[in-house]
């Protein structure tokens, strides 16, 4: 049987042991509190997990935060370099965005903002494999879009309705010269099933991936086909005042941009598409085909990272 002192002795550990975590705890928090929210240097904005996989394998990213509302965990290392994943099409990625930048474990204060991504391109000014840094974010999903046989007087058959003042983002151009400045002479990889595409085209059988400088549609609705791709074009210099030149498409980044603007980091926002396939078929090729096949899409990956990590590392590396 145990004795009385042996109960005393064991209660007396107990409590003892109690205080020493009531303490630990409150140093813990204490050092969280001095410590104060995460500084974000540089978020790199990826759509979903093949985008996402360059920069975990070959960055190093230790810290994980979960943030309630956004679509993935930010994958983050002591630098100030972050990455996360917002989900495909603007519901997700506006609704990630917002979650993340109202997320009191981070700070935001001279952030910049990468999207690094891939997308359609337009056989016209954009090869596969390319990586094109935007001046203009344009949404093709405002306005009213007419069958052309319907409303012959009216061209491509889009009017426009821009009300709501999110059609069009003119990004910070002096950041992408900075961006091209930077990344321009990057060698970046080709692959036979993208040259094998290219033949088809018109124009392209000599194209070779490059990075350059043109401008990215947003649509949930995803088209294709040359009258549509005339038709995105068309909106393009409607919205931009003809300043904007439509070489990528996606359906992120009017969102990605709004939410940017409304919480003040617009200024400090780069945006990068690489061409993973064409907006319209080869002559002989049917649009099913087409919206079946991504001969660019290993390439534009690859090619997404190169360029976007060059100057992500740049910009945590230098005052600009």
């Amino acid at each position: 049987m145990f004795s009385r002192s042996y109960f005393k002795r064991a209660s007396l550990a107990v409590l003892c042991l109690a205080v020493c975590l009531v303490a630990l705890l409150s140093t813990i928090g204490r050092g969280h509190a001095a410590t104060g929210p995460f500084q974000v240097k540089v978020l790199v904005i990826t759509m979903f997990s093949s985008e996402t996989q360059p920069w975990l394998s070959n960055e190093s990213l230790p810290l994980d935060y979960k943030t309630t509302g956004a679509f993935s965990d930010m994958h983050c290392n002591s630098n100030g370099l972050c990455v996360t994943t917002t989900g495909e099409e603007k519901v997700n990625a506006a609704a990630s965005m917002m979650a993340i930048l109202r997320d009191p474990q981070f700070s935001f204060q001279n952030t910049y903002f990468i999207t690094a991504g891939i997308g359609g391109a337009s056989p016209t000014n954009n090869t596969l494999g390319s990586v094109a840094w935007a001046n203009w974010v344009v949404d093709w999903d405002q306005g009213h879009h007419l069958l052309p046989s319907t409303a012959p007087n009216v061209p491509h058959g889009y009017l426009e309705n821009n009300k709501a003042g999110t059609g069009a983002f003119q990004l910070n151009t002096t950041l992408t010269k900075l961006a091209m400045t930077q990344t321009s002479n990057l060698k970046l990889q080709d692959s036979t099933q993208a040259q094998t595409a290219r033949q088809k085209y018109a124009n392209q059988a000599n194209q070779h991936p490059s990075v350059l400088t043109c401008d990215t549609m947003a649509g949930d609705d995803y088209w294709a086909g040359q009258d549509l791709s005339n038709e995105a074009q068309y909106i393009m210099g409607l919205l931009t005042n003809n300043q904007g030149k439509y070489c990528t498409t996606e359906q992120e980044d009017t969102a990605v941009a709004g939410v940017l603007q409304r919480t003040g980091h617009l200024d400090h926002y780069l945006n990068l598409r690489a061409a993973s396939n064409f907006d319209q078929p080869a002559s002989g090729q049917s649009v099913q085909d087409l919206l079946g096949n991504f001969p660019g899409s290993s390439i534009a990956i690859a090619n997404a990272y190169t360029v976007g990590s060059a100057m992500a590392h740049y910009l945590l590396t230098h005052q600009v």
